[in-house]
């Protein structure tokens, strides 16, 4: 399997804080992962080293590769890696209309400039994630004008204008209202079935959709346990990656934490 993501004796620093040390860790297409951690873990820095927004140590025993390459053009790698995170969020433009959310996707701007060029094939591909999304109502409305979910949807369909090879999705569901959410995931869970490989950062465990078959659990910068999510995501590992003491239950292939000594009703 094509390996989209591989670290190898990664350490990494923000600002003189260590964050990790010889971090190992790898994800093949076609293997829907998430990594579960709580704040402080280390889930940021991993977003910001995949992005090349940071850069771990070098060293001739470290590297960090995306689809096979060390060295990208940071324009072309967003292109094959579609990400969405809180950090874009709130960094675009308010007055960027939706139709323009969604093309931007293809400069990797935020919102779009005169400069740019769009062939009409490209506002139809546009529309057409717009409608698969059930956006399309709001193509003239502002960023700042829609909701939370809104917004995460048309920067999903702002990544998927590329047709990218796999989607990192930072935390999803944060923010969101029930149905928001679980429209959301619902979303998500479609683009898994079709084919799409998604790796999701989180400290939320009932937003790991079915179709995860893998969980990471990152704690303090280190990798606590890799496995199959029903190995995984167990009363005894999560107490222990979170530090309280927890029960988990499952339903309909999701998983959710309750505090010790509950039970599912």
């Amino acid at each position: 399997m094509k390996k989209i993501i591989e670290l190898r004796n990664v350490t990494a620093f923000r600002g003189e804080k260590e964050i990790y040390r010889n971090l190992s860790l790898e994800v093949v297409s076609g293997c829907n992962t998430a990594i579960l951690g709580p704040n402080g873990a280390g889930k940021t820095t991993l977003l910001k080293l995949l992005s090349r927004e940071i850069y771990p140590k070098q060293t001739k025993e470290s590297f960090i590769r995306v689809f096979g390459k060390e060295r990208w053009n940071i324009w072309e790698l967003r292109s094959h890696f579609g990400m969405i995170s809180h950090d874009l969020q709130h960094r675009y433009i308010e007055s960027a209309t939706g139709l323009n959310v969604i093309l931007s996707g293809l400069y990797s701007s935020i919102d779009t400039w005169q400069h740019q060029h769009f062939e009409p094939a490209d506002i139809e591909k546009a529309m057409k994630i717009m409608e698969d999304l059930a956006i399309c109502p709001l193509r003239e409305r502002c960023f700042a004008e829609m909701s939370t979910g809104e917004q995460r949807r048309f920067l999903l369909g702002r990544a998927l204008i590329n047709e990218p090879d796999a989607l990192l999705l930072d935390e999803p569901t944060s923010g969101l209202d029930i149905k928001a959410a679980f429209q959301y995931l619902e979303i998500i869970r479609r683009l898994m079935q079709t084919g799409r490989t998604v790796i999701l950062v989180t400290h939320h465990i009932h937003e790991i959709p079915p179709e995860i078959s893998r969980v990471i659990l990152l704690k303090n910068g280190q990798i606590l346990d890799d496995g199959e999510k029903g190995a995984t995501l167990t009363s005894e590992k999560l107490s222990h990656l979170f530090e309280v003491p927890v029960h988990v239950a499952k339903a309909h292939g999701y998983f959710q934490v309750l505090p010790a000594g509950s039970s599912a009703g």
